[in-house]
């Protein structure tokens, strides 16, 4: 990881020497020429960290060497960074003065007569401002001495240097077609699908070769899937011409070519251009049926393979070509049709691999008494074939109990047995070496936390981003370079289990594999650290960067971790009341805090003011927060980025009041686990110009002087995703909601605006309409709720111009007629509760007008075209719901909900008639409950409207009452709802 850390720093020196220089401000004289020779020292080392970070596995020299090394690096980042903090709260303050002084023309007057007439008063922060700048630069200087020796010591390594910092090459074991079965168990199922596949014909229009791809993470068996599947007897007899060739990486074209041609019994000696060789292969297999392996691809460019996919075009129909690989992107890009995402092997089958070793030749007494600890040993593998494997061999060896609980009760990384780094480790070590140096830091940062910890995506990515671990080009969005690198991690395979966004498909949450765990706390060995209950505590914490702490009920901190004091990040998951004052004193080079009450301790109800000594923290997580408000000395934290507050208490009141010093602030998150809160926003909340992330912002308050107005949104323009403004209503008129401009935040997908509540329920607020006319939302808007609107009528001027909108949301409202929504191209869902004053729903609902009912032509309007989900729930006194007239004419000119399947009405107790148009849609589940009229004309069978939409296959009403095949509707004790109601506030 050392490489990847000397780069931030050459680069961050040379960000803030040129800021600094700039700005014409210079902290200490002198300071500039000790940040040159340190960005000359920290080249030299860069041109040898290549070589050493390979090394390091196999040589203890090497890698202290490396300690030592990452130690003086993160004392300088540290250095840099308090450089840099100096610059921004100087530009703080000039700011904050000047806006002050345009406030207050007496305080111009009196900053004048300071600057003339020097007072302790005026004098005092200038001095402890050139005191703080003088240490820095002490350390800067103290600093360089120490690398000087580093840059010194590395020539007794002899390392090779390089200028290039590209990604450290590990040999990689060549592998080959032939395999024992009978060593192989739990993969009986998926090799009969996969000769399936082989022997599978085909249609004629499929492409030929069919490439299919066996995808997972290293040692979980792909290349054994495909020996078993090459060496099957139906496999060898089907196909004329069969290839074994291990590609591994580089995707060396003439070497792949050469393995296929003599494979197929044709010399290749003679030929060395890559033309020829595949000219020849194509004389030897055209309109022949070709099977090719090509085992452990990790290219992700398709130029290599672009020369082979053509050239094996002339194969017969039904050849097939496997590829092996740990990455999802390589199966994509070769053009895969079929995919296997080969899973961990059960418990009973990790078993079977790991005694056909551990007890082979052994007496049947003794794996009689060690069978109980060897299940448990199983237990570490996690269904990794490969593990099982070496830990079986291992433990053959081992024949006393002794030896075997030894192994049980310590992890994989911590046995310093070469069988395990050599076998389980190795083809993680393929894996992680061809990460750049930023994946590699990113990767092992996951080692703080502990085995099965279900990860945030969002959350990770924010912390990499609080550890300086991403590095950004072209001026990307480094939240868009951080998803990238969680994204390429997924794909290499080191997380599974994954949870995606039911829209998008984004990866939510995930796992990481218990094997894969082990490894990253390996390459984080005296860096990543976990203490819980279970921890052995006598563990040397001084080099400690990271460290996640679970603490008992009743239990104290442990004093030994005081001397971790130079923690980058701190995780504490609490269940003591033990205060954090003490604590906080220890750590002051913090970039990421997760503070967790998991037992309502109150540990988090008052946070010390020490948080303001935590000048390097970019990340601050509370989860459980039950305070009424935040410190103020929070807002002195100026690198502050990510602020996610999970609120467990309904006293939280306010934000502090200083928030808008909070200048690098990029993603402030708000939880409620209780109902909405009324929480006080700050005036100047809208100089955080760097937020992307507002889940909420809440308008209230009627002083003007006070409140923080919904006009702070104007230049808050790079918001994305998902934006909830509450407190719309009497207090905010047409033009401070025009001043908000959001539809210039054109990177939101999700919004919802909530007017304030109501006092009666017959309450109408006829501004509510101009309110909304002026909340234009941006054009490529998909999610949208409306709440607490109080006007009876909707329809703002932007409506129909969302033709992205697939949700809309519609709840408390006094409409009296619902907006004209059928003409929304791409709407999917669509959900209006509690509706009171609404009486009749006709066509205008659809966006019918009157001129398109009289007209005549062949030109067919769709209305509601895309939408599948139709809700009414509470409406009181609906009555009506009326369809197109019955004149042919004017049924044949729309087509109306032609891809609706679920339709829910909930408590509309006095609506007694359904339209005519539902019968013509593809309705599959009408779910009716607690709307009594329509309840009894379905019973009776008196209802018109009943037999015209008999053919839905699942109708519910009430919970009883079923109707089948157009008859009258019986009684059903087999269906029960499987909806419930659930209102979004």
């Amino acid at each position: 990881m050392a490489e990847g850390l000397v780069t931030d720093l050459i680069k961050q020196l040379l960000s803030t020497v040129a800021r600094d220089a700039e700005q014409e401000v210079r902290l200490v004289v002198g300071v500039d020429k000790e940040a040159k020779k340190l960005e000359d020292n920290l080249r030299t080392v860069r041109a040898v960290l290549n070589d050493a970070e390979k090394r390091q596995v196999t040589e203890e020299a090497v890698k202290l060497w490396l300690e030592k090394l990452n130690n003086v690096c993160y004392e300088m980042e540290d250095v840099v960074d308090e450089w840099n903090t100096e610059l921004i709260k100087s530009a703080i303050q000039k700011e904050e003065e000047e806006k002050n002084a345009d406030n207050a023309p007496a305080l111009k007057m009196k900053k004048q007569v300071c600057s003339f007439i020097p007072s302790p008063s005026c004098c005092f922060g200038q001095v402890d401002k050139l005191a703080r700048r003088h240490d820095i630069a002490h350390k800067i200087k103290e600093l360089n001495g120490i690398l000087d020796e580093i840059v010194k010591e590395k020539d007794r390594y002899w390392f090779q240097s390089t200028n290039d910092p590209a990604t450290i090459v590990v040999e990689r074991p060549q592998t080959a077609s032939l395999v024992d079965e009978s060593d192989i168990c739990g993969r009986d199922r998926v090799k009969d699908d996969l000769v399936g596949m082989l022997l599978g014909e085909g249609s004629e229009e499929e492409r030929s070769p069919h490439l299919i791809s066996l995808v997972g993470m290293g040692g979980i068996g792909k290349t054994t899937l495909a020996q078993l599947a090459y060496n099957d007897p139906k496999v060898q007899a089907h196909f004329k011409i069969k290839v074994w060739v291990c590609v591994s990486n580089p995707f060396d074209q003439c070497k792949v070519a050469k393995e296929i041609l003599e494979s197929i019994n044709v010399q290749s000696s003679d030929l060395t251009a890559l033309d020829g060789l595949l000219k020849r292969i194509q004389d030897n297999i055209k309109e022949r049926k070709f099977f090719l392996v090509l085992d452990d691809v990790w290219t992700e460019d398709s130029t290599p393979w672009d020369p082979f996919r053509i050239a094996l075009k002339c194969v017969a129909q039904g050849s097939r070509i496997i590829v092996t690989t740990r990455k999802r992107r390589v199966a994509e890009i070769m053009g895969s049709v079929s995919m296997i995402d080969l899973k961990k092997l059960s418990k009973e089958d990790c078993w079977l691999v790991f005694s056909k070793r551990a007890f082979f030749n052994r007496d049947p007494r003794q794996c009689e008494q060690l069978e109980g600890l060897g299940r448990q040993i199983v237990e570490k593998c996690r269904g990794l074939p490969l593990a099982a494997k070496t830990l079986g061999s291992l433990m053959q060896f081992k024949s006393s109990i002794e030896e075997w609980r030894r192994v049980l009760d310590s992890n994989l990384w911590e046995l310093d047995i070469e069988e395990i780094k050599s076998n389980v480790y190795a083809p993680l070590l393929l894996s992680y070496y061809s990460l750049s140096s930023p994946l590699r830091r990113c990767f092992s940062f996951c080692a703080v936390f502990p085995k099965n910890y279900v990860f945030s995506s969002d959350a990770l990515v924010y912390m990499w981003m609080a550890q300086g671990y991403i590095e950004l080009e072209n001026n990307m969005d480094i939240e868009i370079t951080a998803r990238d690198y969680f994204e390429n991690l997924a794909i290499h395979s080191f997380f599974q289990d994954f949870e995606r966004d039911e829209n998008d498909g984004k990866i939510e949450k995930c796992k990481m594999h218990d094997i894969v765990h082990d490894f990253a706390q390996l390459m984080s060995k005296n860096v990543c650290f976990t203490i819980n209950s279970n921890t052995r505590l006598e563990t040397d914490y001084k080099t400690a960067r990271h460290l996640e702490l679970e603490i008992p009920k009743e239990a104290q901190y442990p004093e030994f971790i005081y001397s971790a004091k130079n923690l980058r990040t701190l995780i504490i998951v609490n269940r003591s009341d033990y205060m954090l004052s003490t604590l906080f004193q220890h750590f002051r080079c913090l970039r990421t805090l997760t503070l967790e009450d998991v037992e309502d301790s109150g540990i988090l109800r008052n946070l010390p003011d020490a948080m303001e000594n935590f000048i390097h923290l970019r990340y601050l997580n509370l989860v459980n927060y039950c305070g009424d408000a935040l410190p103020e000395t929070i807002c002195n934290l100026c690198n502050l980025q990510i602020l996610n507050i999970e609120i467990e208490s309904d006293k939280f009141q306010k934000l502090p009041q200083g928030m808008s010093k909070l200048i690098n602030l990029r993603h402030f998150g708000l939880g409620f686990k209780h109902d909405f809160l009324n929480i006080k926003f700050p005036r100047g909340f809208g100089r955080l110009t760097s937020l992307r992330t507002l889940k909420y912002f809440i308008v209230n308050g009627k002083d003007d002087s006070k409140r923080c107005k919904l006009g702070e949104l104007i230049n808050l323009n790079h918001l994305q995703g998902t934006l909830v403004i509450s407190g719309l209503g009497s207090e905010v008129d047409e033009c401070e909601a025009m001043n908000a401009q959001l539809k210039k935040k054109i990177n939101l997908h999700t919004l919802a605006l909530i007017f304030k509540e109501w006092d009666g329920e017959q309450i109408i607020r006829e501004k509510d309409a101009l309110v909304l006319n002026a909340l234009e939302p941006p054009p490529n808007l998909e999610y949208l709720r409306i709440a607490s609107y109080k006007a009876p009528i909707m329809f703002p001027n932007w409506m129909m111009s969302l033709t992205n909108l697939k949700n809309l949301v519609i709840g408390h409202s006094s409409l009296e007629c619902l907006p004209p929504l059928g003409k929304l191209p791409f709407l999917k869902s669509l959900e209006m509760w509690d509706i009171k004053r609404f009486k009749k729903l006709g066509v205008e609902f659809m966006g019918i007008e009157e001129s398109e009912k009289k007209e005549k032509g062949d030109i067919i309007i769709p209305l509601f075209p895309n939408l599948i989900s139709l809700s009414f729930m509470s409406f009181c006194n609906w009555e009506e719901w009326n369809g197109i007239e019955e004149e042919e004419d004017c049924i044949r000119r729309f087509t109306i909900m032609p891809r609706l399947q679920h339709l829910h009405i909930w408590n509309c107790r006095k609506l007694k008639s359904m339209p005519n148009f539902l019968r013509t849609t593809p309705l599959q589940k009408l779910l009716i409950e607690f709307c009594p009229i329509l309840k009894e004309h379905c019973k009776r069978g008196t209802g018109k409207e009943w037999p015209k939409i008999s053919h839905i296959p699942n109708i519910e009403i009430d919970e009883i009452y079923v109707q089948r095949d157009g008859g009258e509707c019986e009684f059903d004790p087999k269906v029960t709802s499987s909806a419930t109601s659930s209102f979004i506030l």
